[in-house]
C-alpha cells in the first residue's frame, strides 16, 4: 500500500501572502471553464442564437459567485447547521475550510437564473451551454482535495495496490480507498466525456442538462461507498451517506427534466 505524500497545502508564499494548492485548483476549474465553454459558445448551434465570448466571460462571473456562495452556505447548513446556527459570524470564515458540491450547485443555479433572465435567454439554453464544462473542473477540485489529504475514502485491503495510508486520518494508519482520485475520475473525467460527446450534436433544449444531473447523481452515490462519511454525520437512514441522500434527488430530478425536454421536443409543430 502507498502512503499519501503529505504535500504542504501552501503552494507559494510571497511575503505574508499565502496560496493553497486548494485555491489553484479552483482557479484550473474556472480556467478549464471559460477554454470549454468559449469552445462551446463558436459551435455553430450555439452561435447562431447569438453566443459570444463575453456571454461566456459573463456566465463565469454569476457561475463563481454562486460557487462560492452556495458552496459555503451548502456545507454550513446541509452538513452542520446546528453548529452555525449558534455560530453565524464563522460562515464567512471560507478560509477555514467547508464547501459543499450540492450547495454549491444550488448556487450556480440560481447564477444561471440571473443571468438568463438578464440577457433573455431561457433557463435550459443557458445551463445546457456550460454543463459539459463543468466536470473537468470538478476533477480539479477533487485532486486538491487528495493533495490535502482530505476528505479521504473507507478503510480499504492491505493488498489493494493502490491503497492510501493517510497519517492525517484519525486512524492514522490503515489502508484507505483514494475515494478523491476515484471522484475525479468518475464525476469528473468519465461525466466529462459522455456530456462533451453527448452535447456535441444539437439536443433538445434540457437534455444536456438533465444528462449532467443523472450523470453526476449516479457517479457521486457510486463514489460515496468508496468515501469515509463524515465523522460529525456518519452513516445516515438505509446506510446512506449524507453526500448519497443530497445525489438521489438530483438524479430523480435529471430524469424528469429529460423527459420533459424529449417529449417537448416531439410536440407536432403547431
Amino acid at each position: 500500500m502507498l502512503v499519501h505524500p503529505q504535500f504542504d497545502p501552501i503552494a507559494l508564499r510571497v511575503g505574508p501572502l499565502a496560496i493553497h494548492w486548494y485555491g489553484i485548483t479552483y482557479l484550473i476549474a474556472f480556467g478549464l471553464f471559460l477554454w470549454l465553454a468559449g469552445r462551446r459558445a463558436r459551435m455553430p448551434q450555439h452561435a447562431a442564437v447569438g453566443w459570444t465570448r463575453q456571454d461566456v466571460d459573463d456566465v463565469l462571473f454569476y457561475g463563481v459567485l454562486g460557487v462560492v456562495l452556495g458552496g459555503r452556505l451548502g456545507y454550513c447548513f446541509f452538513y452542520k447547521p446546528d453548529y452555525y446556527l449558534h455560530h453565524l459570524a464563522e460562515i464567512v470564515e471560507v478560509w477555514k475550510g467547508g464547501m459543499s458540491f450540492h450547495g454549491g450547485l444550488l448556487g450556480v443555479l440560481l447564477g444561471l437564473y440571473l443571468f438568463g433572465r438578464r440577457r433573455g435567454r431561457s433557463f435550459f439554453e443557458v445551463s445546457d451551454l456550460i454543463a459539459p464544462c463543468v466536470p473537468l473542473g470538478i476533477a480539479a477540485v477533487r485532486l486538491g482535495n487528495f493533495i490535502n489529504g482530505e476528505l479521504w475514502g473507507r478503510p480499504a485491503p492491505a493488498d489493494l495496490p493502490w491503497a492510501v495510508v493517510f497519517p492525517q486520518a484519525h486512524d492514522g494508519g490503515i489502508a484507505r480507498h483514494p475515494s478523491q482520485l476515484y471522484q475525479a475520475a468518475g464525476e469528473g473525467l468519465l461525466l466529462f466525456i459522455i456530456l462533451w460527446f453527448y452535447a456535441r450534436k444539437p439536443r433538445a433544449t434540457g437534455q444536456i442538462s438533465g444528462v449532467f444531473m443523472m450523470g453526476y447523481g449516479v457517479l457521486r452515490f457510486v463514489a460515496e461507498y468508496f468515501r469515509e462519511p463524515d465523522d460529525f454525520l456518519g452513516l445516515r437512514a438505509l446506510q446512506l451517506s449524507q453526500g448519497q441522500w443530497l445525489s438521489l434527488p438530483m438524479v430523480v430530478v435529471g430524469a424528469l427534466i429529460f423527459a420533459w425536454a424529449t417529449k417537448r421536443n416531439q410536440r407536432p409543430a403547431g
